[in-house]
């Protein structure tokens, strides 16, 4: 029972975060609406590739930190070296402080550069750059704090910074939309203008939540000191050991996140420079990019969120089981993980291809629907597979298999780069290039660190109730739910009758489908959020005993 417990209680901790990370994501969908309308398709096709940049470098400089300061400081607490865990972090701060401010200063000063050489079909996309540039110091110093916290098992301080930060990136993306819009109606630049303002949000929403994390970290610093001064060894390791430790440990996770990075940069660029070949108007190339960054990946990229947020609550749980040599703890983890995020993303999965286009005329006006509609239906099995290779790259890395993930990423994008170049080039697919790509990238991925997975650790994850039950289970969902929706849309010529009411017919027939299937086990249903309370619904309409 306690392997059980064990291995539950990073999802139970995780269940947090996802949750915060949904929340999150539909506040960024929520306020993207209305930025995507003010804005339009051109103003989309500016920030999207602009926030691919920002957000590249924001790993070269601090993404990395929230996972390698939790995974060094959960083994360092493991091991009860609480001296080397006041070192670790503040060498991750220095570290932090010099990599954040570097990146930040290069896309500050660099953003003409990168117009001119990378993006001259953009023009003014070095205007959301400069915007960006500050908040890439800001968010490398939170990265640390919110590490920190995580690697102590709580994730409360980083879900409720988050939360702040993207309320405040909300309200200030759209304002600062508006008002640059309004501000520069006549310059030619005047779509740039737009989407620097989105990503006004962004920086103005970070740094609210550095202050946050500031106030908490003073808040629960007696504890920490008191913490620190229990450790009274004298053979602690000397700062510059700690250093080394920073930069080996931040250094494969850098790599493996800026190679899932860039190969959205890669498709960006590559898809600017052919279609540009092929004499496709400049106006088109942005409208396209905008409504496959808008329409599509923000859609998708929602319940990606809940592995992400999964993985980051899972690796302080397997660094300690991996340090105890807790072999039972270790599985049972990653299974349960996998089984989570699978039941969750398959059916996402089916919901945004059969629902895509009702959900985009409900929430964009200012768009081409079918376009980003056909990506859904065609595309949306990415969520599938960024969520496994999320989780098992996170596996990896906390067995200490550090640079396993850079290799399979690194693999996958070599293929992923000549799938697109050749889609591109020599197909008509256009746009839907990239969504193939997107699909196919994730995907090579998750067959990797399979292969990984067994032969280091000899896991095999089990498949029926994993992926084979949501999957039968998801295909009668989607039958039904397309009759409920469509039908009520025809019916009532209410478009937000028939999603609403059709979403909430897919989660109940989901629900009792994977009960029923038996897939999981009274003991795996308690540790997913409020499963005690789905586990009495479930015995009282007799789904379960």
């Amino acid at each position: 029972m306690a392997s059980k417990s064990n291995s539950g209680n990073f999802l139970r901790q995780g269940s947090i975060l996802a949750a915060t990370s949904i929340l999150v994501r539909l506040i960024g969908m929520l306020y993207r609406i209305p930025l995507a309308n003010i804005i339009g398709d051109e103003g989309n096709g500016i920030y999207s590739p602009a926030y691919e940049v920002y957000s590249l470098l924001l790993i070269l400089s601090s993404n990395a930190m929230p996972l390698a300061v939790s995974k060094m400081v959960s083994e360092k607490m493991a091991k009860r070296k609480y001296q080397e865990t006041k070192k670790v972090f503040k060498c991750s701060l220095i570290f932090a402080s010099c990599t954040g401010g570097i990146c930040a200063l290069f896309l500050f000063f660099g953003a003409d550069f990168l117009e001119r050489v990378f993006y001259s079909k953009l023009a003014g996309i070095n205007i959301p750059f400069k915007i960006l540039a500050p908040t890439i110091f800001i968010v490398a110093i939170l990265g640390v704090l919110r590490g920190f916290f995580e690697g102590n098992k709580t994730m409360i301080p980083t879900a409720f910074s988050q939360v702040i930060e993207q309320i405040v990136n909300a309200f200030i993306s759209v304002y600062a939309a508006y008002m640059f819009i309004y501000l520069h109606s006549a310059s030619p630049y005047v779509s740039a203008w737009g989407a620097a303002g989105g990503t006004m949000g962004t920086c103005i929403g970070a740094f609210s939540a550095l202050i946050i994390m500031i106030l908490l970290y003073i808040l629960f610093g007696p504890y920490f000191i008191k913490l620190f001064k229990k450790d009274k060894r004298k053979h602690v390791l000397d700062t510059i050991s700690i250093f080394k430790l920073v930069i080996v440990t931040v250094t494969p996770i850098i790599l493996s996140q800026t190679v899932y990075q860039l190969s959205g940069t890669i498709d960006t660029i590559l898809f600017n420079k052919f279609m540009d070949i092929r004499d496709i108007n400049v106006i088109d190339i942005k409208k396209m990019l905008g409504i496959y960054s808008t329409d599509y990946r923000l859609l998708v990229n929602v319940p990606i969120a809940i592995s992400t947020a999964i993985c980051s609550s899972m690796i302080p749980s397997l660094v300690r089981a991996y340090v105890n040599k807790e072999k039972d703890i270790i599985e049972s983890s990653i299974s349960l993980a996998i089984k989570f995020n699978m039941i969750i993303a398959i059916p996402s999965a089916f919901g945004l291809a059969i629902l895509g286009k009702p959900i985009l005329q409900l929430i964009f006006s200012n768009t081409d629907i079918n376009m980003g509609s056909i990506m859904l239906m065609t595309g949306s099995s990415c969520i599938i597979f960024y969520s496994l290779s999320t989780v098992t790259s996170g596996v990896l890395q906390s067995v200490n298999k550090m640079r396993v993930p850079v290799i399979n990423a690194a693999i996958s994008l070599v293929l992923h780069i000549i799938l697109v170049i050749l889609l591109i080039a020599f197909t008509g697919l256009g746009p839907y290039a990239l969504v193939v790509g997107n699909v196919t990238y994730p995907l090579v991925v998750c067959i990797l660190n399979a292969f990984s997975l067994k032969k280091y650790i000899g896991f095999k994850q089990e498949i029926k109730n994993t992926f084979i039950a949501p999957i039968l289970v998801s295909v009668g969902m989607s039958v039904v739910t397309i009759i409920v929706c469509y039908g009520l849309i025809a019916i009532t010529h209410k478009t937000v009758i028939g999603v609403l009411i059709g979403v909430m017919v897919a989660v109940t027939l989901y629900f009792v489908g994977i009960l029923k299937s038996k897939c999981l086990t009274k003991d795996e249903l308690f540790q997913f959020p409020y499963g005690r309370t789905m586990y009495t619904i479930a015995v009282r309409f007799k789904l379960m005993k």
